[in-house]
């Protein structure tokens, strides 16, 4: 099985289910329900983050990073996840860095929430349709004028680039992304595992 190498990037103050969501999704997705327990999911997913040290989110809870920016293997996808965290790591121009090498690399480069402000301030949204949490939807105009913001759907595919609205939409992202690369019926069994409802259409949740 070719596996797509799936990084999500962590950070303090990251929201938890900005980054479990889909890693939720993308490491229960099975290409034979059948052979669940037998095989591994086709997507390996693995939390990448500055450094080595355990990161605290939002919330408190302590997670430990797979690898760090510096020895992060090569990666098919790229997801970057929001919380209160992004308004310090935008002024975090070695991470910035990171992102846009990164998104020259990936097939994906996807951000839920308010991850998206740090793909705005790498100018990976510049000319494009993107959106975020309901709440930064304003901030997020005022700050990047070159990019149209969409405020009533859930989920933008913009060319190589996704973007979600906030925390529990990244599990909709990520079943996107399922159903990209392996189809419908593929991501309508991974929500069904799940027992969460398949999104039947785009319209923004709230």
């Amino acid at each position: 099985m070719d596996r797509k190498q799936v990084g999500i990037l962590i950070f303090d103050d990251v929201e938890v289910l900005d980054f479990c969501g889909p890693f939720e999704v993308l490491s229960v997705t099975r290409l034979d329900e059948e052979k669940r327990r037998e095989e591994p999911s086709p997507f390996d997913v693995s939390l990448v983050a500055e450094g080595e040290s355990p990161i605290t989110t939002t919330g408190g809870m302590r997670v430990v990073p797979d690898h760090t920016l510096e020895n992060s293997p090569p990666l098919d996808i790229l997801v970057v996840p929001g919380g209160w965290g992004t308004r310090r790591e935008a002024g975090n121009g070695g991470l910035l860095e990171w992102i846009v090498a990164r998104s020259n690399e990936v097939e994906t480069i996807a951000s839920v929430c308010t991850g998206s402000m740090l793909l705005g301030k790498a100018k990976l949204l510049e000319g494009r349709r993107a959106t975020t949490h309901w709440q930064s939807l304003d901030r997020m105009e005022s700050s990047f004028p070159n990019v149209e913001v969409v405020y009533d759907e859930h989920v933008i595919e913009d060319g190589d680039v996704m973007t979600s609205a906030g925390i529990s939409a990244g599990i909709d992202l990520a079943l996107r992304l399922v159903a990209k690369h392996h189809g419908e019926k593929i991501a309508r069994n991974t929500a069904r595992y799940m027992e969460y409802p398949y999104p039947e259409d785009n319209a923004r949740r709230i």
